[in-house]
């Protein structure tokens, strides 16, 4: 009866990207910095003072494991930043929960899925990331994508993770070697 003569009902949350679910998750890479935005609409003639509070949990078949928040990411906010390389791979729930601060048992959340996944290596055969080059007869060149490409998700590229194949073509002609009928370009 009280809340009915103060005129509060429950927050109503609108989070942006919201499609999502656990089947169906939002991707993105490790490498990327990402953030979820809400949109809290409140209907109350009484105060309008709100508690936000985000939480991160790690989901297999189900959700259930409630993640340790970097100290990077801000979970009291009504965005939600996630920085680059904060989040292991693996689907996530975050899910923002709003309690009206007068009445707290006036509260709603609201849930959003995604899936960090790897980011694609930055292969470089010699440094400075070249593309192109030119070299004359009989000249060498040491190709060592080992020292040079980069793992946006990782600090450092572990090159013991790889195996390495090179094929060449005379420039001009188009006879590039395949592999299971499909062209190398």
């Amino acid at each position: 009866l009280y809340l009915f003569l103060l005129g509060c009902y429950a927050p109503a949350i609108t989070l942006v990207p919201g499609q999502s679910s656990l089947v169906s998750p939002l991707q993105y890479r490790r490498s990327q910095d990402f953030s979820i935005t809400s949109m809290i609409q409140l209907d109350c003639s009484g105060s309008l003072s709100t508690i936000t509070k985000w939480k991160i949990t790690g989901c297999t078949s189900i959700c259930s494991d409630q993640v340790q928040t970097n100290p990077t990411i801000t979970t009291t906010l009504s965005e939600l930043y996630i920085p680059a390389k904060t989040l292991a791979y693996g689907i996530y729930q975050l899910t923002l929960n709003v309690t009206m601060v007068d009445t707290p048992n006036l509260k709603s959340s609201s849930s959003v899925y995604v899936q960090i996944i790897q980011s694609d290596i930055i292969v470089n055969f010699i440094g400075l990331g070249l593309s192109l080059m030119t070299y004359g007869y009989e000249q060498d060149i040491l190709f060592d994508p080992g020292t040079y490409s980069i793992d946006p998700d990782e600090d450092q590229f572990d090159a013991s993770n790889w195996n390495y194949k090179y094929y060449c073509r005379i420039y001009g002609l188009n006879d590039f070697p395949n592999i299971n009928g499909s062209l190398l370009t």
